[in-house]
């Protein structure tokens, strides 16, 4: 537990920095997925993220980003070199950099002892170094693990150790494995943030539109985005075949914030209304699972072209069990014969590759799924495979519902996974219009 302080400062727009430490971040052999999800809880709450950094496990390369930061930025949070091995050096830069020693914390020991007894294994010295923290610091205990959190108030002491003329309030160094990264964020830093700052309020509206190039419709939202209130950004965020506009409020007052955030998206609505495909959601197949099971209906898929790709991402979702049936990948015209009961008519005098069969895909799955919907794909990816009358990126897509069949026949540039991405976005947005 740690002890509670009074409230340091009164911060209307609070900005913060994040410094994810680790080689193997550089070299790309992890993705750093760190960054992504503590931006999101540190906007949740208010405060502003304006700078990730990532950096080597290098002593030097530390103390250099975490100098640079603490003369920019209020917060700055630091992820990684925490461990038990050579290379977890943050804890000994940091005790050098304000003027610190190590000691072993109490309760730290006992964590790490309470984790070994719990797997059966012995405590080794290298185990036991982890408890060692500076002194000058607040040891928050990382329940998940045998690395300590460590949150440092950057008073005025602190700051001239560093050489730097720092504006920072507060540091906080985290373990880097992303459980228990996650795991404090949520359940102590961002609390701690909260009950020792008044923050300022940032509210973020999504919007995903489908249909329409980026120019276009900037082009609608032309004169809606430069009445704007200064409190206000709108930001445009392309994906594979569609765009995600995202509005984003910061200020003090909630109450003013969200009926300018409410008013920006009824013109938004006003604008481009048959583009839009749902609201407050990051990706459409969030959107159809949503509506599948607030409507309680059923669906089934039936893929060739994007191989899958459609029932993975459903499934990835909690609570597909509730919609979604099954599908078949019907990679050959047999399958789509014997699994979706394609007539081998249809494939032989108009190709697998066409709406014919595409329909018949839909239906096929629809009936031997008995759900109330259906989708299906077929079609060229590439880079090989293309005719002259079917080239590369051609592809064909259904939805089959309980009054009609609706087809679409698309033409993507790209790569072969560009191609797939596009077409999973462009069924399941005619299947969340359907709906």
């Amino acid at each position: 537990m740690h002890t509670r302080l009074p409230t340091w400062a009164i911060l209307t727009t609070m900005n913060a920095s994040i410094i994810n430490i680790g080689d193997e971040l550089l070299i790309g052999q992890v993705v750093n997925t760190n960054a992504t999800y503590m931006s999101r809880a540190l906007t949740a709450v208010g405060i502003v993220v304006e700078e990730v950094c990532t950096i080597g496990d290098n002593a030097s390369a530390i103390q250099s980003a975490i100098e640079r930061h603490l003369s920019l930025y209020d917060a700055v949070l630091v992820t990684g070199g925490l461990g038990p091995t050579k290379d977890d050096i943050t804890k000994e830069t940091l005790c050098r950099m304000f003027g610190s020693e190590l000691y072993e914390n109490a309760e730290a020991l006992a964590n790490i002892e309470r984790i070994f007894a719990q797997r059966g294994f012995p405590m080794t010295e290298t185990n036991r170094r982890q408890a060692l923290v500076p002194r000058c610091c607040e040891m928050i205990n990382n329940d998940l693990g045998t690395a300590p959190c460590m949150w440092f108030d950057v008073s005025a002491q602190a700051r001239a150790c560093t050489g730097q003329s720092a504006v920072a309030q507060v540091l906080v160094s985290l373990p880097g494995v992303p459980f228990e990264m996650e795991y404090l964020v949520d359940h102590k830093v961002v609390p701690m943030l909260q009950e020792r700052f008044q923050l300022g309020t940032i509210i973020n509206k999504n919007i995903i539109v489908q249909g329409i190039g980026e120019s276009f419709l900037s082009d609608r939202l032309e004169e809606m985005e430069a009445a704007l209130p200064e409190s206000i950004k709108l930001a445009y965020l392309p994906q594979a075949g569609m765009i995600k506009l995202r509005l984003t409020a910061r200020g003090t007052d909630k109450t003013t914030l969200q009926a300018q955030i409410d008013q920006a998206v009824q013109n938004i609505r006003t604008a481009a209304a048959e583009f839009i495909v749902g609201e407050d959601f990051e990706s459409i197949p969030e959107v159809v699972a949503d509506r599948m099971k607030r409507l309680n209906k059923t669906l089934a898929t039936a893929e060739s072209c994007t191989g899958g790709k459609i029932a993975s991402l459903l499934t990835a979702m909690s609570g597909a069990s509730e919609y979604y049936k099954g599908g078949v990948v019907s990679y050959c015209n047999e399958v789509k014969h014997s699994a979706l009961g394609v007539a081998i008519e249809t494939l032989d005098t108009h190709t697998a590759v066409s709406e014919e069969t595409v329909r018949e895909m839909a239906e096929g799955a629809r009936k031997r799924f008995n759900t109330d919907y259906a989708v299906a794909t077929t079609g060229v990816a590439g880079p090989t495979g293309g005719t002259d009358t079917t080239p590369v990126g051609t592809v064909w897509m259904a939805v089959a519902t309980p009054e009609k069949t609706i087809t679409k026949k698309m033409r993507y540039n790209g790569r072969r996974q560009q191609v797939i991405d596009r077409a999973v976005n462009e069924v399941l947005a005619m299947l969340a219009r359907c709906v």
